[in-house]
């Protein structure tokens, strides 16, 4: 007896196809997984014997083979357990074959409940690509997995539910696909900020061209809140960005029936005690903090009392876009495209540099609290900005300042304009620029070069400080409208890369 059953898998964000090969042939009594199941696939055979018995079928009695192919990949988690059922009673003639097009996935509870799983839209999209009409899920992964289009998909509470739309006793309706719409999560709004117009101007910047961002400023001006309006100024993300970004959350178990899909970007605000595992990713290669974050906003908060290697991981996905996380059960690659925005205090009460003399630190104290952040790291910073405390006054107002709507706006024309100048690059912001395209779209007039040429002799830039001052000041010229950068755009962008609160 023998019966074949497609299901689906996870490596790392991306789904695979998998094919039950179900023989059962005479011997003693027991249920062999071959194919590298890892534990939890093995313990299957038990969760899926107490469901063939709840729900009144008969377990064979005999030597049943699960073949898992392709049989040189790991396969790991619960997903198995209904293709696994699925294809014990198609061999013994209990129910009727699944169709070719049919695909399942599914964890089984002792009485034959379906429980859901992690990674349903990378599966979802696998089974699109592999062809598949009608994929078989649990009820709460549905709606995630609907938004894969090119398949139907069925939401199943129960294996005895499943069992009869099979034999045509019961049809099981499928669920609409989904529909990605931002405004449907409201985010916080710029226009709740008292004053701070030139911390607002910088982050619209850094929204305009994807710039990375530090704000420096004592405890209480308004750093963090800040930052959790940044993503409501940030460009929509596209459905390819939205389904790329859900994959990642899924495959972290981070998704469900009330968030099927992340319609905004994302904001990842990982606690100053994080290990390198939380920002990399774990010891079972689940997505970290950096991968988390990828399309949106990554913001470490108190930056100096990060462990120093915690901040040295940021290196590569800074550069690269993408993480590699090693571990013992293997290794695999994530996507890791933030804008990294960091705060911190510019000493370790808060106050150095304040009018009021309130800050008793000494310039050794000081010193030695901001040099845990390392050069390298600052020198990939595009954008350094002073958060000076508030006044009385300024607290006593009404707020009066720009609602996100109407930033966004601005952000949007300026990321059209990169969009449409890049076209041929594959380049979406400014950020993102090389060497060829700063040489075609940033070059500068003879005011400019002597600004430039003044600045780098004076703050002491490097070769990486001065490419970032180019992007940024292109930035500043698309906000502007203006097809060249000008001086007035150069001196903006050179005045971010310094701050009076840090110590020289």
């Amino acid at each position: 007896m023998y019966a074949r059953i497609r299901s689906l898998g996870i490596k790392g964000i991306g789904g695979y196809e998998v094919e039950l090969e179900v023989a059962i042939s005479s011997g003693l009594p027991r249920l062999d997984m071959v194919g590298l199941p890892d534990a939890a696939v093995k313990e299957a055979a038990d969760r899926v014997r107490a469901a063939v018995k709840h729900n009144g079928w008969d377990f064979p009695v005999s030597r049943i083979t699960v073949n898992l192919a392709p049989a040189d990949t790991k396969k790991a988690g619960t997903v198995y357990d209904l293709p696994v059922l699925l294809g014990i009673l198609a061999a013994t003639g209990q129910i009727r074959p699944p169709r070719p097009e049919d695909m399942f996935f599914g964890e089984l509870s002792l009485t034959g409940q379906l429980r859901p799983v992690s990674g349903a839209l990378p599966m979802a999209l696998a089974a699109e690509a592999a062809g598949a009409k009608r994929l078989f899920v649990p009820r709460e992964n549905a709606a995630e997995a609907a938004f894969a289009q090119g398949v139907e998909v069925y939401p199943v509470d129960s294996v005895r539910q499943l069992a009869d739309h099979l034999a045509g006793e019961g049809a099981i309706a499928p669920v609409a696909a989904g529909v990605i719409d931002p405004a449907a999560v409201p985010a916080p709004d710029f226009g709740e900020v008292k004053g701070q117009e030139n911390v607002k101007r910088a982050l619209e910047v850094a929204a305009a061209g994807g710039h990375n961002v530090l704000m420096v400023g004592p405890p209480g001006a308004g750093k963090s809140m800040l930052a959790k309006r940044l993503p409501g100024i940030l460009p929509d993300m596209s459905r390819q960005e939205a389904l790329h970004t859900t994959a990642i959350w899924s495959v972290a178990g981070l998704t469900g029936a009330d968030n099927p899909v992340i319609v905004r970007r994302p904001f990842r605000a990982p606690n100053q005690t994080a290990s390198r595992q939380a920002l990399s990713g774990g010891a079972d290669l689940r997505p970290g903090e950096m991968s988390l974050a990828h399309n949106g906003v990554l913001f470490l908060d108190e930056l100096p009392e990060f462990h120093r290697d915690v901040l040295d991981l940021l290196r590569q996905p800074l550069e690269e876009g993408e993480i590699t996380v090693s571990r013992a059960s293997g290794s695999v690659t994530y996507p890791s495209r933030f804008m990294l925005v960091c705060a911190m205090n510019p000493c370790r009460c808060g106050w150095y540099g304040h009018p009021s003399g309130r800050c008793r630190c000494s310039e050794q104290s000081v010193r030695a609290y901001q040099g845990k952040i390392s050069g390298p790291l600052l020198d990939r910073i595009d954008i350094m900005v002073e958060v000076p405390a508030l006044e009385y006054e300024e607290l006593e107002a009404r707020p009066s300042g720009e609602s996100s709507a109407a930033i966004k706006q601005r952000v949007d024309r300026a990321r059209a304009i990169q969009r449409a100048r890049f076209a041929a690059d594959g380049i979406q912001e400014n950020a993102r620029m090389g060497p060829a395209a700063m040489e075609r779209y940033c070059a500068l007039d003879e005011e400019g070069s002597a600004l430039m040429k003044s600045a780098y002799e004076a703050l002491g830039l490097t070769a990486r400080s001065y490419d970032r001052i180019l992007r940024v000041a292109r930035t500043i010229a698309d906000l502007a409208g203006s097809e060249s950068i000008q001086a007035i755009h150069l001196a903006e962008a050179i005045q971010y890369r310094t701050s009076s609160a840090l110590a020289k």
